[in-house]
């Protein structure tokens, strides 16, 4: 009787054991090829680092981004591009088959994201939020946002086994105001990979040194020499943080550590997903309990 109650103690340690130390499942999805690298893209390395898997997911090909090609060549450079950010962040990387600025919440995407989110066995999904000046983003997160109760719902999507578990969703920062601002319920501070973030960044040339340049109206702001562009792009791409995003970081960091802060992320927790704990949110952003 002694062995077997020692026997059922050891295996209930191992079990512990490996719960605590299975790695988890991260999926990104953004609209196009860079969303998720601008706004998780410092996180997803963070979580790489320590062994967790992160996958970044591009609901359309980025075909209509660009002021002088487009269409299947633009779609291909995209594509490649993506792949050779995956690499630098450190996560899988993969790009839906959808035109750019064409994109709408019909059932066919939904479904789409649905097995996405189910074939990574995600316990986080992190997306935009619906409120955004580009039609593409909008309905990513109305995509993600339809997919959050459907993913285990095994009728739905029937060919893709249903999760066991509903995931944390959570929302990508934006400066959006209408109808509700950005809530950072999570903030992480990236600033010992902020390095990396703007090289992986910069495999997205079509973008951040082509198209988001000539749209934006400082194309001539580009250096000629590319040697120097990654010191360019890491003063571009700078996002401020906020004083609700400082707030956040000192009550994951304390304000001591806060106050150094250079470079951050946050993120809002979706109503749909499941509803985490503090406890729950230290174990899938394990880097916030190093303070």
């Amino acid at each position: 009787m002694k062995n077997f109650a020692f026997t059922i103690l050891l295996l209930l340690l191992v079990s512990v054991s490996f719960a605590q130390t299975t790695p988890l499942r991260v999926i990104m999805i953004g609209a196009h090829p860079d969303d998720c690298d601008q706004d998780g893209g410092g996180t997803a390395i963070l979580l790489s680092k320590m062994g967790h898997a992160v996958k970044f997911v591009s609901v359309t090909n980025g075909d209509a981004g660009h002021q002088s090609i487009g269409g299947g060549m633009l779609a291909k450079r995209r594509i490649a591009e993506a792949q050779e950010a995956g690499k630098r962040f450190g996560v899988e990387y993969e790009v839906l088959d959808n035109h750019d600025g064409e994109l709408l919440p019909t059932l066919e995407v939904r479904l789409q994201v649905i097995r996405k989110i189910r074939e990574w066995n995600a316990d986080v999904v992190i997306a935009p939020r619906p409120n955004d000046y580009h039609p593409d983003h909008r309905y990513t997160g109305v995509l993600v946002q339809d997919a959050a109760y459907m993913v285990a719902v095994p009728n739905v999507a029937p060919g893709t086994p249903p999760l066991k578990k509903n995931p944390v969703f959570l929302y990508f920062q934006d400066f959006f105001q209408r109808p509700n601002p950005f809530r950072p319920d999570i903030a992480v501070d990236i600033s010992s990979v902020y390095a990396q973030k703007i090289h992986a960044l910069g495999a997205h040339e079509s973008q951040v040194y082509e198209w988001l340049p000539w749209i934006g109206g400082y194309l001539d702001q580009v250096p000629k020499d590319i040697s120097q562009r990654e010191k360019w792009l890491a003063t571009n791409r700078v996002v401020t943080i906020v004083p609700e995003v400082r707030s956040s970081l000192e009550k994951w960091y304390g304000k001591d550590y806060a106050s150094q802060v250079q470079h951050a992320e946050a993120f809002e927790i979706c109503e749909y997903g499941s509803r985490p704990s503090e406890d729950d949110i230290k174990k899938l952003f394990p880097m916030l309990k190093r303070k």
